[in-house]
């Protein structure tokens, strides 16, 4: 379910999604129905599964302190450092980047945290 999730735009759209997929599954593991009225948490103590959200928060900052070390000129560096400076921007509000999702969760110094090991 989260494979090639280091790579995603997270939306709260998105997460919110995933732990709901998250939760039906838990529940189809224990055998239980939305009919049981058993509360999330308690589903959750019971399989000692963590957060979906949480462990693609963990992988996208593993993947992006990889990605900072990388000493030649790869595309996935580029990538990360790419700026689209020409055309027209469309009108409402831009589509988040995966670089904007690890600002927002690591801050602006997040390049010299990652290159730290």
């Amino acid at each position: 379910m989260t494979y090639g999730s280091q790579t995603w735009s997270m939306t709260k759209a998105v997460g919110q999604k995933l732990r709901v997929a998250q939760r039906a599954m838990e529940r189809k593991m224990l055998g239980l129905k939305l009919t049981d009225k058993i509360s999330c948490k308690e589903i959750r103590n019971k399989t000692q599964v963590s957060d979906i959200v949480q462990y693609i928060a963990k992988q996208k900052w593993a993947w992006a302190r990889h990605v900072k070390r990388l000493q030649d000129n790869r595309w996935t560096l580029r990538v990360t450092e790419w700026q689209p400076r020409n055309g027209k921007r469309s009108r409402g509000r831009q589509a988040g980047r995966w670089r904007d999702d690890i600002v927002r969760t690591m801050g602006n110094t997040w390049t010299r945290e990652a290159k730290d090991r």
